[in-house]
């Protein structure tokens, strides 16, 4: 990726949004929720703390991540929706099995 994030930032690839319903319902763009999930594309070096130290950021480039419905900034870049957040905006790293 060409786009290298600053500091404790995430670039972060949402899910699709769900279009269908557990029942079969087909829900239009208006009714779909806003994904809170997404996939890791990039990371920044992280933050410099109070001491002056590099603190490494903890989650990967491939990481499947958990985040606030309203989190980060949406960006299009080379045609592709992005996210880019801070770190402290992700709740959990998705490990293994099916997501919700």
């Amino acid at each position: 990726m060409n786009l290298k994030p600053l500091h404790d930032r995430l670039i972060v690839r949402p899910a699709p949004p769900e279009e269908v319903t557990k029942g079969g319902i087909i829900l239009p763009d208006t009714a779909q929720e806003k994904p809170v999930h997404g996939e890791v594309l990039a990371i920044g070096p992280g933050k410099v703390d109070d001491t002056g130290k590099l603190q490494p950021v903890g989650v990967k480039v491939g990481d499947k991540v958990l985040y606030g419905q309203y989190s980060g900034t949406k960006i299009e870049f080379e045609g592709e929706d992005l996210l880019i957040m801070r770190e402290s905006d992700v709740f959990a790293i998705v490990e293994g099995g099916k997501k919700k």
